[in-house]
């Protein structure tokens, strides 16, 4: 086992996470307080790494990050080097490909709420902003955790974004999966299989876990 790999990994999943979690907090409320062509295609640019290769995101965030594009020379004269093939920029692109995720079981917890309960909390005097942290999050605390958890497992499983926009710098970019493909490569099949074997328990027991949660949630019919 690749033990700074997994490091490496587990940092990248947590920094992804905590950050996407302050970003989509306020974007899956605003999506699900109305409805129109600015939410639904906001909608759509969220959903997009869903369907996108993961390659392709990789590639246009690393030609956007060079020093060859506008936003690229701007990061490099705030920070002093581009982020490409660096951890910030794997945290970067982490959060771009896993927004989805985060944004998602968010925006169906949120339309999951009572509406009566928010316009109660309204008629009260309570502020918008004091309906969201005490009356809606609570509420919706299920779908906080699911996001939380997808954010985190889908992290520690990327390869794709990772390779295209990290490389394979031990101790910088190398991931798990990274390592993973590495040991292929290099025919290790037996350290290959350990690698493989605890992705896949990690998210086995992630999912295990979410719906183990939702079956307590839900009540018997009959």
């Amino acid at each position: 086992m690749d033990t700074q790999a997994l490091w490496l990994t587990l940092r990248l999943a947590l920094s992804t996470t905590a950050l996407l979690l302050v970003f989509a907090l306020p974007l899956a409320w605003w999506i699900a307080s109305g409805n129109g062509a600015v939410r639904a295609l906001m909608q759509a640019v969220v959903a997009l790494p869903l369907m996108l290769p993961p390659t392709v995101l990789g590639f246009y965030l690393l030609v956007a990050m060079g020093p060859l594009t506008a936003p690229g020379r701007l990061i490099i004269r705030l920070f002093g080097h581009p982020l490409a093939f660096s951890f910030s920029g794997l945290v970067v692109g982490s959060v771009l490909y896993s927004l989805p995720f985060a944004v998602q079981p968010l925006v169906a917890g949120f339309r999951a709420v009572d509406s009566s309960l928010l316009e109660a909390a309204a008629t009260l005097g309570a502020s918008p902003v004091r309906t969201f942290w005490q009356v809606l999050l609570p509420l919706a605390k299920p779908s906080l955790i699911t996001a939380a958890v997808l954010t985190f497992t889908h992290t520690v499983g990327e390869f794709g974004v990772v390779l295209m926009l990290g490389g394979n710098i031990p101790g910088a970019t190398r991931t798990l999966s990274i390592s993973l493909y590495d040991q292929v490569q290099d025919f290790n099949y037996a350290a290959a299989n350990r690698t493989a074997a605890v992705l896949l328990a990690f998210s086995l027991l992630t999912l295990l876990a979410i719906y183990w949660r939702g079956a307590e949630r839900r009540p018997l019919l009959g």
